[in-house]
């Protein structure tokens, strides 16, 4: 089993909701997915409620996802891009983030997330912040 896709993820520090709204008009996206702080989580402070735990805009045969961010962790002063991996192994997940990590420093240890999912989060040696994901068998 291998990478399923590799997606550009946009960290943007409390202006996701304008960014979506920018990239429907400008680039004719079209939303496939869009989930609050508050949507996920029902007892998350009430000044993180509104904000965009993770959003999917789909424009021709690109995908591209955007965050306001975990709230935690250093912010980015203009936003940052994340590559997102979908993977359809567990073990193969394990392994590129286990690889990733080697001289880099691990932000999320893989977990089992809400959303059915194994997901992690782990900076390069290069700096470069790779977020992994694998679907759990339902």
């Amino acid at each position: 089993m291998t990478i399923q896709s590799a997606t550009p993820y946009f960290i943007l520090n409390g202006k996701a909701s304008p960014a979506i709204d920018f990239y429907l008009k400008a680039l004719g996206a079209t939303i496939e997915q869009r989930q609050t702080f508050g949507d996920m989580d029902g007892s998350c402070p009430e000044a993180r409620r509104d904000l965009v735990m993770h959003a999917a805009l789909r424009f021709g045969k690109t995908l591209i996802m955007l965050s306001d961010g975990p709230g935690e962790g250093p912010i980015v002063k203009d936003g940052a891009v994340s590559v997102a991996l979908d993977f359809d192994d567990a073990a193969e997940l394990r392994r590129v983030f286990d690889a990733l990590a080697v001289g880099g420093k691990i932000f999320q240890p893989i977990m089992d997330a809400p959303w059915g999912a194994l997901f992690g989060i782990v900076t390069d040696k290069f700096e470069i912040t790779w977020m992994v994901n694998c679907t759990k068998a339902r």
